[in-house]
């Protein structure tokens, strides 16, 4: 509708120091954004580094358990080859000199075992030799009739032993003659039961070792399927398959599983994730971000209250003093009438003078509710604006046409500050002569859509720019050269602030005009 000069260059400077400020936000962002980004970036990396370290250590530890459970089958494969040896030398020597006496060469190989629990029995199960049986006897190093009593104890203690042995399954059958038979019954050497017993120290140390080395990494031991140990796992988890599930899927994608191999028929499995400080510190550069930038939006949010709350108090403060010098003339203006009426001046004359008086009365008004709360009365727009151009044409310029179009009914009747509405009218149909220099037409027209009132003003002036069309309504922007620019900016706040409406340029065409759209609730 206007042609934005002059003041506008107050908002252009305002819109520069802007993207001034909005670009060196920006450049602390991303400076800060930088370093933070590299300091989280170290400390990943030396997190990371622990973690490593850990799953490499717990990989040495579990190839040397590996070791010793190799060890130890080792040993025990070796024992069993003894024994078999043995057994084999018995029965070749014993069937070649049967005359020596039945099984002496037998228990004269078996004495040189000094290592490994066996004993030889005949075909109807009765014992004939043992060795490295501990018994009473051997314990208690007993003589004479204690002797006698420890050796019937021996014998009670050699049946259980034997007992064990048959349930073990380890017996050799040794063919001394012919179909005679005798049964050898061992188990594995108090050294080896020893050294596996230590082994299952080892191993139970392991575990507790995964997780007392893991800290703060969340770990899963698990023995096929079963779940050995843990930390840092809630029990919630562990007793869900499902989340037990997703909980090893999340943490193979962090890191590659520890495959422990013990050769027990099941695999060992230490599944490990990322500590908690280290997937903190993946997204501290995104949570750095954001409250920076919250911070920023907050700090423009409070800067853009105080600014438009300082402009307030100005713009109040100076409509409060136009009133109030308003207020002297028009008492002598009124004055000066009364004066004429009694001086018999035409009446005609008086009357016109009249009108001006109360229209000046009325901006005056205008003026003093500015920074009140206007008090809105149901009115039917249509109507009421249906006076405004009444009074107006007579003020215009014969070469400005003001059409008043639309609905008249109830559907158009909305809560409205008569005198503050019209204000906004005549700063829009003001705007729109200016545009068209004083030639052209005017088309006010009243609809309603929804619940809502509709007011429209086309003028056929000059038009604004596209990229213009915000800052008419921003104070200070105006195409006259002594124009303050308020208008505009002064019906915004009257439509969106007392009104509770919304205001704003509906389409503007350059040398073909521009229309303003209002909209205000409406009344059911």
């Amino acid at each position: 509708m206007s042609e934005l000069v002059n003041k506008s260059y107050i908002y252009s400077r305002k819109s520069l120091l802007k993207r001034v400020l909005v670009v060196s936000a920006l450049i602390i962002i991303g400076v800060s954004f930088f370093y933070s980004s590299r300091l989280v970036r170290q400390l990943s990396k030396e997190e990371k580094k622990k973690v490593e370290l850990w799953a490499g250590a717990i990989e040495g530890r579990a190839d040397r358990l590996v070791r010793a459970q190799n060890l130890f089958q080792e040993l025990a494969q070796v024992e069993e080859s003894k024994i078999k040896l043995w057994a084999k030398a018995t029965e070749i020597l014993s069937t070649s000199r049967k005359s020596l006496g039945s099984g002496s060469l037998a228990i004269e190989i078996i004495e040189n075992n000094n290592t490994i629990p066996l004993i030889l029995t005949d075909e109807n199960g009765g014992i004939t030799a043992h060795r490295n049986v501990l018994g009473v006897q051997e314990v208690f190093n007993l003589e004479g009739e204690a002797l006698a009593t420890a050796n019937a104890s021996n014998s009670r203690i050699l049946d259980s032993v034997l007992v064990v042995m048959k349930a073990t399954g380890k017996r050799i059958d040794i063919n001394y003659f012919s179909n005679e038979y005798n049964y050898m019954y061992y188990k594995d050497s108090r050294i080896l039961d020893e050294l596996r017993a230590s082994f299952n120290d080892i191993h139970a140390g392991f575990v507790d070792d995964i997780i007392s080395m893991a800290s703060s990494t969340p770990v899963i031991y698990l023995r096929g399927d079963s779940v050995i140990a843990s930390n840092l796992i809630s029990d919630n988890v562990l007793n869900d398959s499902i989340k037990l599930v997703v909980a090893l899927q999340s943490m193979q994608s962090d890191n590659d599983p520890i495959v422990v191999d013990l050769e027990e028929g099941e695999i060992n499995s230490i599944y490990y994730g990322d500590s908690d400080l280290l997937k903190k510190l993946k997204y501290y550069s995104v949570v750095q971000i954001g409250v920076v930038m919250l911070f920023v939006l907050i700090g423009y949010w409070l800067f853009s209250i105080f600014r438009r709350s300082e402009q307030n108090n100005v713009w109040v403060g100076m409509a409060k003093e136009t009133a109030h010098q308003l207020g002297t003339p028009l008492s002598s203006l009124m004055g000066w009438m009364d004066v004429m009426r009694m001086k018999n001046v035409d009446e005609s004359m008086i009357k016109e003078m009249e009108k001006d008086v109360d229209r000046l009365t009325m901006i005056t008004d205008r003026f003093s509710k500015i920074g009140a709360k206007p008090h809105l009365e149901e009115k039917n727009v249509y109507e009421s604006l249906e006076r405004f151009v009444t009074y107006f044409r007579t003020r215009s310029p014969r070469k400005v046409v003001i059409e008043l179009k639309g609905m008249n009914n109830e559907h158009v009747v909305s809560p409205i500050n008569e005198p503050l509405f019209h204000w906004v009218i005549e700063n829009l149909v003001k705007n729109g002569i200016d545009a068209m220099q004083g030639k052209g037409h005017i088309l006010i027209n009243v609809s309603c859509e929804a619940d809502k009132t509709v007011v429209e003003v086309s003028d056929t002036g000059k038009g604004i720019p596209y990229n213009k069309r915000k800052e008419v309504f921003q104070p200070g922007v105006t195409s006259k050269a002594r124009g303050w620019g308020l208008g505009l900016s002064l019906s915004k706040r009257i439509v969106q602030d007392y009104h509770n409406g919304k205001i704003w340029v509906k389409h503007s065409e350059l040398d073909k005009g521009t229309t303003f759209r209002i909209e205000l609730k409406q009344l059911h």
